[in-house]
């Protein structure tokens, strides 16, 4: 169904009816480029009075009579063009008459710098390549609605280059952390995206069906069950970069559908990817933005390794102020916490409300990069228990900026433990958990093959591209961000 057509937009139709009179396609073919803007400014000495070829958007029109000044958009950047009637001639000076700012054009002309010392291109041949329909918005940097920028993240792209500057940031981001696990023998690999059992992490699934098995499919919540038959299957350094889907709420750090990397290794534990892991991170920055310190929502971060290790236990000694080596019973536990006002549900078990008082009183304090080690069993259920503590694991998450940014184990490779743990995991969704883990039993018949002592890894791509380009929204590093649909 077609909106209504706005005055501007009528006077655009009208530009291209006028313009196809004169016997000009208003969506003409491709137009060789020689240069892109950024490369003539920035080699202009030796291509000044050289004649180049480039093609981009209008982004502004100063019309003069018979001359013109415009300002061409590309990737690269903006570069002015000059358009005078006697070097182009009356037919593409009239055709010049009726563009608009947003119209897609082929220049060919001659660089040379004005009076007021500005690069330009003075055109010999211009080619209308795209016509706009509507106009573009106007004062965009100073636009409070977020949400139509999330929405038409096209304009966004073309008002606003800092917007594309993270886009390309986060391109390389990428690259280079492909780089550097290509580089120290981790295979990359592809698994399947929808799954028959949803595993690998707490989280609630989206369900779709497949006609042809008359049976639903989970999109995948983690890969992580998948990589491990890999690992057990001989392929001993792996890793898996793609998005994952978990049906939960929307918020600056949550998105619907994101993207992590994750790493799995043979022979290597929890401490072996806390290593890996600073060394990705800083490596990559230091790659992509030539240091070890960056600024992300006011905080000065430095990533340079090592990382500080601090057990669960001991953050919420120093920043809560309570004590869990001395707190052994559930009974003690619930106590404690109310009297600190949280409220935790009532079959709570001591493990789950260790995490609890975690998340509400020590994760807004972890700044600076930081490894927090040794969680509650309740909440790991695909890690190793610790050998000396059975009510802990051996697990870390990784923080910076009050976010958690990496999640890792030394991997459960025990079949009769990993059953247990997804036996209560079940308990736990019988009584309403729709987020506990199911029982993959086709995980288990594979682990009871043996799985070697391995080290996982999952880093959040999205929230680390965030640190890295002070991005404060998951919207604002995500090119297009799941939005309801406007009524």
């Amino acid at each position: 169904m077609m909106t209504e057509i706005g005055e501007h937009e009528q006077v655009r139709r009208e530009k291209l009816e006028k313009l196809r009179a004169l016997g000009v396609e208003p969506y003409g073919v491709k137009h060789a480029s020689t240069h892109q803007a950024a490369q003539v400014i920035e080699n202009f000495a030796a291509l000044e009075g050289q004649t180049v070829a480039l093609t981009g958007r209008l982004m502004t029109i100063r019309a003069h009579g018979k001359a013109s000044f415009a300002h061409l958009q590309d990737e690269s950047g903006q570069i002015q063009i000059y358009v005078r009637l006697n070097d182009v001639g009356e037919k593409a000076y009239e055709v010049f008459s009726l563009l608009d700012i947003g119209d897609i054009v082929g220049v060919t002309g001659e660089v040379f710098r004005t009076r007021r010392g500005e690069e330009t291109i003075a055109v010999k041949e211009l080619r209308l390549l795209a016509k706009t329909l509507r106009p573009m918005p106007e004062k965009w940097h100073g636009l409070t609605n977020v949400d139509l920028r999330y929405r038409q993240r096209y304009l966004d792209l073309i008002v606003n280059p800092e917007v594309k500057r993270t886009f390309i940031l986060r391109s390389k981001i990428v690259q280079e952390i492909r780089n550097y696990l290509n580089d120290r023998g981790f295979l990359e690999v592809e698994t399947p995206v929808m799954h028959t059992i949803a595993g690998g992490a707490t989280a609630k699934p989206f369900i779709t069906y497949h006609n042809a098995l008359d049976m639903n499919l989970y999109l995948r919540i983690a890969t992580e069950l998948h990589l491990k038959r890999l690992i057990i299957g001989g392929m001993d350094k792996v890793y898996e970069l793609g998005r994952i889907f978990r049906n939960e709420g929307i918020s600056t750090k949550h998105n619907p559908e994101f993207t992590t990397v994750e790493i799995y290794q043979a022979q290597a534990d929890y401490e072996d990817m806390m290593r890996l892991m600073e060394d990705l991170v800083s490596t990559v920055a230091m790659k992509i933005l030539g240091t070890h310190i960056v600024t992300f929502a006011g905080h000065e971060l430095d990533l340079t390794p090592p990382w500080p290790r601090l057990t669960m236990i001991d953050a919420i000694k120093k920043y809560a102020n309570l004590d869990f080596n001395a707190i052994k019973t559930t009974a003690e536990a619930q106590a404690a916490v109310r009297q600190k006002g949280l409220t935790v549900k009532a079959n709570a078990t001591r493990g789950e409300i260790i995490n609890e008082c975690f998340e509400e009183f020590v994760e807004k304090h972890l700044i600076q990069p930081i490894f927090i080690k040794d969680y509650p069993i309740e909440v790991s259920p695909l890690a190793k228990r610790r050998a000396d503590d059975a009510s802990l694991t051996y697990r870390f998450e990784a923080f910076m900026a009050g976010s958690e940014i990496g999640n890792a184990f030394t991997e459960l490779n025990d079949p009769l433990d990993q059953r247990r743990r997804f036996e209560e995991q079940m308990a736990k969704r019988a009584a309403g958990d729709e987020e506990a883990h199911m029982l993959d039993e086709d995980f288990l018949q594979a682990l009871e093959y043996g799985m070697p002592p391995t080290g996982g890894l999952g880093i959040g791509i999205d929230r680390l591209v965030m640190m890295l380009t002070d991005s404060p929204s998951i919207r604002d590093v995500i090119l297009f961000p799941t939005m309801r649909p406007r009524d």
